[in-house]
């Protein structure tokens, strides 16, 4: 059975309504089998940047080892914002895995060309090693065990390090197999499948705290993901970002949230 750890953190969203997204991780845990379920303690304060380039360091940090006490091999992570990710990869055994990193935002800023200062642009760059110490894995992940899919909203600080990387479009993700192939590429063994939802296209999925448009079909992306899974173990996955603005908002999204979490798990 696949253990679900909930991990409510907003300090690393930039959104000016980040405390939706631990309405979000509630009302996703509220369908998850409760036996398997797990809630971490995360801080409601803000917290300090500790003098470096990211906003909230400090319960940033205070997450990470509430993660590390919890965690449990191949664990499903539920956020809150999807830097929730990097603090799990710091826990695990990354040494032969690949990231599938699935997000409309290539997350691949540095503190130094960060506008906002919020660790969640900044997510990919610290699992590939790079940007504030304490927070970067160690070792990071290489770039070429690193495939994005439905990267569609990037700023031009990013644009160069996203053309180091293996993208997959969501016009890509007509072909089941595209995921898995990229994948098979990277000569990884196992793979982390990190999803945030404004992956998929706004016109089905609402609940997102930056939507861009044409992004993935979430049926797509769910079938890719089950292809994948057919021939690589997974080591773990993230689903985060879902922000929903009411309750009856989330209703109306968690069916594609779940078709998600039914291919991971």
């Amino acid at each position: 059975m696949t253990d679900f750890l909930i991990v409510p953190q907003w300090q690393g969203s930039p959104s000016a309504r980040a405390m939706l997204l631990t309405d979000g991780a509630a009302a996703i845990a509220g369908d998850l089998p409760r036996a398997s379920t797990t809630t971490l303690d995360v801080p409601l304060e803000a917290g300090e940047s500790l003098g470096s380039g990211v906003r909230r360091l400090s319960s940033l940090l205070r997450v990470r080892s509430a993660l590390q006490d919890a965690w449990t091999d191949g664990a499903v992570v539920i956020g809150g914002d999807c830097s929730v990710t990097v603090a799990a990869l710091a826990v695990a055994d990354t040494s032969d895995v690949a990231v599938l990193w699935c997000d409309a935002h290539p997350d691949l800023h540095s503190p130094d060309t960060s506008p906002s200062g919020a660790f969640s642009g900044m997510a990919l760059r610290a699992v590939l090693g790079e940007g504030e110490e304490q927070l970067a894995l160690s070792p990071g992940i290489p770039r070429d065990r690193v495939v994005t899919v439905g990267v569609r909203a990037v700023d031009d600080e990013e644009a160069g390090e996203l053309d180091r990387l293996t993208t997959i479009t969501p016009e890509d993700l007509l072909r089941a197999d595209a995921v898995l192939e990229a994948v098979r590429a990277t000569g990884a063994s196992r793979v982390w499948v990190h999803i945030d939802v404004d992956v998929i296209d706004p016109a089905e999925f609402a609940g997102v705290s930056e939507a861009a448009p044409f992004g993935a079909s979430a049926s797509d992306l769910a079938a890719a993901i089950r292809r994948l899974r057919e021939e690589i173990p997974l080591a773990g996955a993230t689903v985060a970002g879902f922000a929903p603005r009411t309750p009856v908002a989330a209703v109306d999204d968690l069916g594609a949230i779940l078709r998600l979490i039914g291919a991971l798990a």
